[in-house]
């Protein structure tokens, strides 16, 4: 049976609260009644996977306090893009569990920043067993969305990110489709290559608003598909039967007149949207309110524009408010 609402992830768990993917804010995602979390997987040099949003980790980690660690630090082009600052392809997975979480946005969410330096990194399998032991403490099945980051710069410089994933999903159980799991990227190669490893999941393409996928630029250049061209009725005609849905920039969904949703739908096409956060700074113009860029606007307001297109997902920073929102 169709569900009447939308699936609430919790984004990396609830970074509204904690650290993003910190245990604690796994864990407070669960007690919140998510029905699925969202790990973000970059590799080590040793072929661990960790989740961390991004493989530059000094946003979210404490390494520039460790000087044991100053002289890696470096600049890299990662999906074309110049970053400066420590990568986890850099270092092993032991000398990366000597690190501690630290709050992304601290200057958005103070109160989540008072955890920074608490909390070991995670790594995936680590996200994997949380997940199912909260299954059983809360009595109701919870999923997992895994995002694959930057798949094909890894797989340049040696370390293809499939193999790694298809590893640790069967180690952990989660590969034969007894547990509930979705499987997402910007990049569609990466899901072809899981999806013929035999991994048992939905394949969700994620969709940026503007630019094209890096792994369609390397292959094709400037005629690689953009994000834009994917969500046209040809786009979505050449993506059903590719993969089980799409997952895009909410801002799309804000689009007066936008029909993508029914669009998708028509085609077979689950869609999911990211991210419905309430304060200021993530807001819509239209939907913002005083108090400054950390203060809640009329979240609510912009979080019904988005119900009412017939979303199939919904990704939150704020677990109980979206849970509190999205359920009939």
């Amino acid at each position: 049976m169709p569900r009447k609402s939308p699936l609430v992830i919790g984004h990396r768990g609830a970074p509204g609260y904690r650290p993003e993917h910190s245990r604690s804010s796994y864990e407070l995602a669960l007690a919140m009644g998510v029905d699925a979390v969202e790990p973000d997987v970059v590799a080590t040099k040793d072929g661990v996977l960790v989740v961390r949003h991004e493989n530059e980790i000094s946003g979210t980690t404490d390494i520039a306090e460790h000087p044991e660690f100053a002289d890696r630090k470096t600049t890299k082009r990662v999906d074309g893009q110049a970053l400066t600052g420590w990568f986890t392809e850099d270092f092993t997975w032991e000398e990366l569990s000597t690190l501690r979480s630290r709050e992304r946005l601290p200057e958005v969410r103070l109160s989540s920043a008072t955890f920074d330096g608490s909390q070991a990194i995670l790594r995936l399998t680590d996200v994997l067993d949380i997940v199912r032991a909260g299954s059983v403490e809360h009595g109701r099945e919870i999923g997992v969305v895994l995002e694959v980051k930057h798949a094909t710069y890894f797989a340049g410089i040696g370390l293809a990110l499939a193999p790694l994933i298809d590893r640790d999903l069967r180690a952990a159980g989660w590969a034969n489709g007894e547990l509930p799991l979705i499987v997402e990227s910007f990049e569609s190669t990466v899901l072809a290559q899981l999806k013929e490893r035999g991994v048992a999941a939905s394949y969700v393409y994620l969709i940026e608003a503007a630019g094209r996928p890096y792994d369609l630029f390397v292959a094709h250049g400037s005629k690689g598909q953009t994000y834009k061209d994917a969500v046209t009725a040809q786009g979505l005609d050449g993506w059903a039967g590719l993969v089980d849905g799409i997952s895009v920039d909410k801002r799309m969904l804000l689009a007066r007149g936008n029909t993508i949703v029914e669009d998708a739908h028509a085609r077979g096409l689950t869609v999911f949207t990211w991210t419905c956060r309430p304060e200021n700074r993530f807001l819509a113009s239209e939907f913002r309110a005083g108090g400054g860029k950390s203060a809640y606007g009329d979240y609510e307001a912009e979080w019904g524009v988005i119900a009412r297109t017939g979303v199939d997902g919904v990704f939150v920073d704020h677990p109980d408010l979206g849970v509190g929102f999205f359920r009939d």
